[in-house]
């Protein structure tokens, strides 16, 4: 079964995946679709940019539309299907691929994620919708303000459920778990699995099947992945360098920090390359924005922290740099899969500091094989060095032919009468420096007598220095009794009140 057509499909359902192009399913969609349609739960581990999301939406759909209705009260419309994922920018486009999928049915559905106003979700959640796709903290925001309730779910999807722990969201998933009935169907979906995911899965999910269609933190193999080893002070220099010997378009480029996402992204945009950053010191209307810039072209390189190494899915973008290497292995293999998706080639290049080894062998660790790094070589280096041999070569002829010397500013003070010349003759011998020096300094100015003069002291012999003469007492118009005030040295002047 690797056709859509295979699956029977409501004909709502079948027409949208049609029009979007669908013909083929991918392997995880083909081993999860049936299963979820079964109403089993699973937990589903594929590299990313297999197709997830058609893998838990279309079932999901199928069985909702036994709910369908008209209606326009919004107690016809309870939510029955919940999805978390970690990001906004993820929930923003699984919401627009639910909405796709759904557009020829009456179903609903709505988006809520954090870093936008309340009050236009809170109108949208008021009128009533089946499915809903949320980021943990503004879901929770929405059931205490009563804005939403979920007593009738009956499907509720994690999706990324790896960053959702990674980023500190277990606590909320709880919570939001503990409002849900305990019948319900429960679908995992992740990149990677790790011993926390099975933990929560063994919590919260019955019986499920699992469904491993690659090796947990497999790359895909239409990525090409390269190394090299650059200093922090080259990097951008190599990354302009790799840009235009593959002639590569469009680019992610991924950074560790907010504030370096920012600083490349203005140096980039100051080089001449149309750049965006996105990072989460971003307004959401601002990384939304963005995102959009590059999916329409009107921008080359996305400078971006791991906000957006999670699920994104932008067609035909060729390569991914990793301008710093993630801190955490796994996000590696999230980063590189921006890349080469649904059977696309790619390319991943990473910049290797010497500070970086501890990083390489985590890699090596999580892709289970040795990575080589090749050093990096600027085309300009060689001009360069070129360029400076020959200013080099023919400097040496100018100088001979001007009659030019090496000496210092200082060697090469002329002299301007006999007396000099022959100081500067006798210079090597110690007896003679100093008479010839002053010679020639007393021959450049007449004499003044005045200072040949014996010393003749100003004050007379038997008249005392005026520093001990006493100073007499000023008269005083006040009682004698009365002592004046001592003067002391102050650094501010007090002003009399």
């Amino acid at each position: 079964m690797s056709s859509f057509s295979n699956l029977q499909l409501a004909p709502e359902l079948a027409r949208a995946v049609a029009e979007m192009g669908y013909e083929s399913m991918t392997p995880i969609q083909a081993e999860a679709i049936p299963v979820v349609l079964s109403g089993r739960d699973v937990m589903g581990a594929a590299q990313t940019g297999t197709g997830k999301t058609a893998a838990f939406s279309l079932p999901l759909l199928q069985r909702l539309l036994k709910h369908e209705n008209t209606s326009t009260s919004p107690a016809r419309h309870p939510v029955r299907a919940l999805v978390l994922l970690p990001t906004r920018e993820l929930a923003d486009q699984v919401a627009q691929q639910v909405k796709l999928y759904a557009q020829y049915t009456n179903l609903r559905s709505a988006v809520v994620f954090g870093g936008m106003d309340m009050k236009p979700q809170t109108i949208e959640l008021k009128k009533g919708v089946e499915v809903l796709v949320a980021t943990p903290g503004r879901l929770l925001a929405h059931i205490e303000a009563k804005n939403v309730v979920l007593n009738q779910v009956e499907y509720v999807v994690l999706d990324e459920a790896d960053r959702m722990l990674d980023i500190g969201f277990l606590p909320d998933l709880q919570r939001i778990l503990s409002f849900l009935p305990k019948q319900r169907t429960t679908l995992l979906f992740s990149a990677t699995f790790s011993t926390e995911i099975k933990r929560l899965a063994g919590s919260y999910l019955q019986d499920p099947v699992t469904i491993e269609v690659a090796r947990p933190n497999e790359t895909a193999s239409t990525v090409i992945q390269q190394f090299f080893s650059v200093g922090d002070e080259d990097k951008r220099r190599a990354l302009k360098s790799i840009l235009k010997q593959n002639k590569i378009g469009q680019a992610f480029v991924f950074v560790n920090s907010k504030l370096g996402c920012a600083r490349l992204a203005r140096s980039l945009e100051q080089d001449g390359l149309k750049t965006t950053a996105l990072h989460g010191d971003k307004s959401q209307d601002e990384r939304l924005k963005a995102l959009e810039a590059f999916k329409s072209g009107g921008v080359d390189l996305l400078i971006c922290t791991d906000v957006a190494a999670r699920g994104l899915d932008i067609k035909d973008v060729p390569a991914v740099f990793n301008f710093d290497l993630p801190f955490n292995a796994e996000d590696y293999v999230h980063r590189i899969g921006r890349t080469g998706r649904a059977g696309a080639s790619g390319l991943a290049v990473s910049f290797v500091s010497a500070s970086d080894q501890r990083l390489v062998s985590d890699i090596e660790k999580i892709l289970k094989k040795k990575i080589d790094i090749l050093p990096m070589e600027f085309e300009d280096e060689f001009r360069r060095d070129a360029s400076r041999s020959d200013r080099r070569d023919h400097r040496e002829p100018r100088d001979r032919v001007e009659g030019r010397d090496s000496r210092t500013p200082r060697e090469r003070r002329p002299f301007h009468d006999e007396d000099s010349r022959g100081a500067k003759e006798h210079a090597h011998t110690p007896s003679s420096w100093g008479a010839s020096r002053y010679a020639s300094r007393s021959n450049s100015a007449p004499k003044d007598p005045f200072f040949d003069k014996p010393y003749e002291p100003s004050v007379p012999a038997d008249q005392a220095p005026s520093w001990e003469v006493a100073e007499k007492p000023a008269a005083r118009s006040i009682s004698a009794n009365i002592k004046p005030k001592r003067k002391v040295a102050a650094l501010f002047k007090s002003e009399e009140v």
